[in-house]
């Protein structure tokens, strides 16, 4: 049975919460250098990467993964954030550049906690119309397919798309809400940890101020796992002897990656009146 067919019947569920944004045409991979904080007209062809778009202030507005499937074709895989929107924005800084960005509905991203059968590290793997990419390592094997639509799906109850972000916290991937956009710089929220922005690159919006912060040492702040009460809000507080120290960036049921000093006291981490405590993060997932 091929792989685009039926992804939910042979251990694969989908991601409902993802969605795939393609840029096609010539100019396709000169406009995300252009656009995005990675490099990537350093990419080679049938790799990808941990990518960011940022304000102009060098504040995250979303995190993805970006496919160089081909010479004329960069795909976005986000799993946060509006797609619609996303291409919307994008859209007023196309010009006259030779490009098409289109929401790829007609394709479907799927999941399974199993090493990949083909794909590592950063180099994809291509059968027929399936995209196979590792993301995960040795400590926590993650696959991700993505495949033409089947013509149905298995519903699913939460729990996989639940453990999918957990897992994601878990290797220090922000999964940025809506409220949580704009609000951080890559550097606050662990990017240089998943190598998802470039500080010797050309221009792209927010350059300047990811590039002054790294050169300069002025990071004071960095992304922290924190075990949390069920049910935590991003947004909420982390506090320490009484005092607010820091914020709640990303949650997944009782795993919140927050925003927390790189110096701080001794003493008990809350959140929400309830202790917090910290976790260590899993490394692999560099690409």
């Amino acid at each position: 049975m091929p792989d685009n067919l039926a992804l939910d019947f042979i251990g694969f569920p989908r991601l409902s919460g993802h969605a795939l944004l393609s840029l096609r045409g010539p100019e396709a991979a000169v406009f995300a250098h252009a656009q995005f904080s990675s490099d990537v007209t350093a990419l080679p062809v049938r790799h990808w990467q941990w990518s960011a778009w940022l304000s102009a202030k060098g504040r995250t507005l979303a995190v993805f993964q970006l496919l160089r499937v081909d010479e004329e074709h960069v795909l976005l895989v986000l799993a946060d954030g509006d797609a619609d929107a996303i291409a919307s924005q994008l859209q007023r800084f196309v010009f006259r550049r030779k490009l098409k960005i289109e929401v790829r509905t007609d394709l479907v991203v799927a999941g399974s906690f199993t090493a990949p059968e083909a794909a590592s590290g950063a180099a994809i793997a291509v059968a027929d119309e399936t995209l196979e990419l590792d993301v995960g390592s040795d400590a926590l094997p993650r696959t991700l397919k993505i495949a033409p639509a089947p013509a149905s799906t298995a519903a699913d109850d939460g729990t996989f798309e639940r453990a999918w972000r957990q897992s994601d916290l878990r290797y220090g991937l922000p999964r940025l809400s809506a409220d949580q956009r704009e609000q951080w710089t890559p550097q606050q929220l662990g990017l240089d940890r998943l190598n998802g922005y470039s500080v010797k690159k050309g221009c792209y919006p927010g350059q300047e101020i990811v590039a002054r912060t790294h050169f300069l040492g002025k990071a004071k702040r960095a992304l922290q796992l924190l075990r949390v009460a069920d049910g935590t809000a991003s947004g909420a507080q982390v506090q320490q002897n009484g005092a607010a120290i820091g914020t709640v960036a990303s949650v997944a049921g009782d795993l919140a990656l927050a925003v927390l000093p790189l110096e701080m006291a001794e003493g008990a981490l809350s959140v929400g009146g309830v202790e917090a405590y910290g976790v260590p993060l899993l490394d692999g997932l560099a690409r």
